[in-house]
């Protein structure tokens, strides 16, 4: 479906955690000024720590985590919304069988035993909540993410050494060469690809790039549908690079291993702050060039020095790629 920018566009996000959590935050602001209809959040689904990690091996389901946070980022800013979103988020403290697990992990698990439907217990808490959009995991089988890391053994600094799940993959002191997923032709969410199909954008980014960002790229059928998509897609970058993960990565990098990973990936426009580009700025336009795509340099940090994208600056660079403005 291609945009047209006489109507309110169809959005599909794509990530997982804190950076899929700020590009909601900002997607929502464009529901509220009708420049969107339709947003869906399609979640990475390979966590393995914390709350999540312990729910995932004791009950066989995804781990609930990062769908919890698109959820929380999709509840509207009043009381209900902030209220629902606070109580989601809430971890418990104390130091018994519960300390650490989040309310909202064990809502999205108790929903899922009770309607034996991963979806269809999402658009439940959804309704609860109030959300402005969808959140649905990007596979319906539990996985985990294995890299191939290299500088893990200091005599042979060369070799590259498998490294399995996802808190051991972001973790690593090694440089991360690919990434895979266990199994490997995990089941897509079925609501998932159709969403992509009707989408008129999607937008991958910003987030951890190989536990976060790229996983979708590995599910086969997920990538199958990016690649014939008419939709436009926007990739977000990271604003600095990330120990352990992509340690010493700029801008090119992170672009770099996104084609790696996926070649036929069609880019429309790459979304970068300027300031963490600087003097960059040419040769990341070189770049973006060279994979078809158009860079769209903009402020979309926060002001305050942390590492974090901005939800009402991201949400008016949105605004500019999806109007042409």
């Amino acid at each position: 479906m291609v945009a047209s920018h006489e109507r309110a566009q169809s959005v599909v996000a794509f990530g997982g955690g804190h950076g899929l959590s700020a590009s909601l935050h900002a997607l929502r602001l464009l529901v509220a000024d009708l420049v969107v209809d339709d947003l869906t959040a399609v979640v990475t689904i390979a966590d393995n720590g914390g709350s999540s990690g312990r729910l995932r091996g004791e009950f066989g389901v995804l781990p609930p985590g990062d769908l919890r946070m698109a959820l929380a980022a999709l509840c509207g800013d009043h009381p209900w919304g902030d209220t629902w979103a606070r109580v989601l988020q809430h971890r418990f403290a104390g130091e018994g069988e519960m300390n650490g697990h989040v309310i909202g992990n064990l809502l999205i698990v108790g929903l899922w035993e009770q309607l034996g439907d991963s979806v269809a217990a999402l658009d439940w808490v959804g309704k609860l909540l109030g959300t402005t959009g969808r959140v649905l995991p990007m596979a319906l089988t539990p996985l985990d993410i294995t890299a191939q890391i290299r500088g893990l053994d200091p005599e042979r600094p060369e070799v590259a050494r498998t490294v399995r799940g996802q808190v051991e993959v972001a973790t690593s002191d090694g440089e991360i060469v690919s990434i895979a997923l266990d199994p490997p032709d995990p089941e897509p969410c079925p609501e998932a690809l159709a969403a992509v199909a009707a989408a008129d954008w999607v937008v991958l980014g910003p987030g951890s790039w190989f536990t976060s960002v790229m996983p979708h790229l590995m599910v086969p059928e997920v990538r199958s549908a990016l690649e014939h998509t008419d939709a436009r897609i926007v990739v977000v970058l990271n604003l600095v690079d990330e120990a352990g993960e992509t340690s010493g990565f700029d801008p090119i990098d992170h672009l770099a291993a996104l084609l790696e990973h996926a070649p036929d990936l069609r880019i429309h426009t790459v979304l970068a702050d300027a300031g963490s580009v600087g003097d960059a700025a040419d040769e990341l336009r070189s770049a973006v060039a060279s994979a078809g795509a158009e860079l769209h340099l903009d402020d979309v940090a926060a002001d305050d020095g942390s590492p974090r994208h901005d939800p009402a600056r991201l949400a008016a660079a949105y605004t500019r790629i999806m109007t042409g403005a």
